[in-house]
């Protein structure tokens, strides 16, 4: 196959951010009663806001968004620990340089995002999509066609790179290639295109129109 463009998650896809994110979710369960295994075996790979309302579903919208900035706060002040996945970094600069069109396209808010992604140390890509810009997040594939439509391509055309089973969920209902790198277990009935352990196994293999892995 063909493809013009990639659309990447970022937490746990191109950063390692799995203990701020993991201590932030058992704060807030203690302050709940709600027992952390219980958080972690949900959280990963969808918006806050979709947890938040799974976890308190009496709770009406004025305390859900409180409950909300409170986690973003957390989580956008703690970068601490917080790495590069081995091959980002080089990935992300290798296709600036090519000119291959690149996104990111994550389920957490702008404030937690921005700070995640300034662990990379580099250029903000032109298309950045967070949280606040789509209704539905992932599972759902509207953060991926966003994406792609942002970049001027088909959605068949780009290939996601995700770790979650959420976000390889949302990427092939975008009908997009998925990538799935580092997978859990709760991801392998899903059919991705490519699976991989590491971004550093990825190749690109540049052709006429675009390029191929």
């Amino acid at each position: 196959m063909m493809y013009q463009g990639f659309l990447f998650d970022l937490d746990g896809t191109l950063v390692d951010s799995l203990a701020v994110v993991e201590t932030a979710w058992s704060k807030w369960g203690e302050r709940h009663n709600i027992p952390a295994s219980e958080i972690l075996a949900f959280i990963h790979g969808k918006q806050a806001i979709t947890s938040l309302r799974h976890f308190l579903p009496l709770a009406d919208e004025a305390t859900l968004r409180d409950e909300f900035l409170w986690l973003e706060h957390l989580e956008s002040t703690t970068v601490e620990g917080i790495v590069p996945l081995p091959g980002a970094r080089a990935l992300l600069t290798h296709l600036t340089d090519q000119q291959i069109p690149w996104a990111i396209v994550t389920s957490g808010s702008l404030p937690v995002a921005t700070a995640r992604f300034q662990v990379l140390d580099l250029p903000r890509p032109a298309v950045f999509i967070t949280a606040e810009q789509v209704a539905k997040g992932k599972p759902y594939p509207d953060p991926y066609l966003l994406g792609a439509g942002r970049l001027g391509l088909a959605p068949e055309h780009c290939v996601v790179v995700e770790d979650a089973a959420a976000g390889i969920e949302a990427g092939l209902a975008a009908k997009c290639a998925v990538v799935a790198v580092n997978a859990p277990l709760d991801a392998a009935h899903l059919n991705a295109t490519y699976r991989l352990k590491s971004l550093t196994e990825l190749s690109i293999k540049p052709a006429a129109q675009g390029f191929r892995l």
